[in-house]
């Protein structure tokens, strides 16, 4: 088991790697440029090409139905879901198999107008409940895929 973050603009990593810590499951922070991680035997960091996707491309590759992904990224959500890892937003919400698909049509919806030269909001700043959702989000999909794990193996 892992979690496989999308750091750039990742703002829960603190909290990724708390709850990780208390589960001993390691973390892979990957981003277009060189991060400070803490020195930990549990996190690594995987700095990628600034290509276009190639952060995306890397944990796409890397994912698997023993990965955690956590992403903002609708389209590597997708990528991370077809491939059986479990998907988080930073905000706690879980991207499933269910939910992706309305998710990718609404940003292209949003994309359209914002082409069309609609001056739309962005998202909403990220809360103090977003923080608290998204740590109990992540421990509870690391209980799920330690007891997957379990009868699986």
């Amino acid at each position: 088991m892992r979690i496989l973050v999308d750091a750039d603009a990742c703002p829960v990593k603190d909290e990724i790697y708390k709850v990780a810590w208390r589960h001993e499951v390691p973390v892979v922070i990957v981003s277009n440029s060189w991060l400070r991680i803490p020195q930990h035997p549990l996190i690594t960091r995987q700095v990628v090409t600034d290509g276009f996707d190639a952060a995306d491309d890397w944990i796409a590759e890397q994912a698997d139905a023993r990965a955690i992904v956590i992403t903002a990224d609708i389209l590597l959500a997708d990528r991370a879901l077809k491939a059986g890892a479990t998907v988080l937003a930073p905000t706690g919400k879980p991207f499933t198999t269910s939910s992706i698909g309305s998710a990718i049509a609404t940003r292209a919806i949003m994309a359209d107008l914002r082409a069309g030269g609609e001056q739309l909001g962005g998202p909403a700043p990220f809360a103090a409940a977003d923080r608290s959702r998204f740590l109990q989000a992540l421990d509870t999909a690391l209980v799920a895929l330690k007891r997957r794990s379990l009868t699986q193996y």
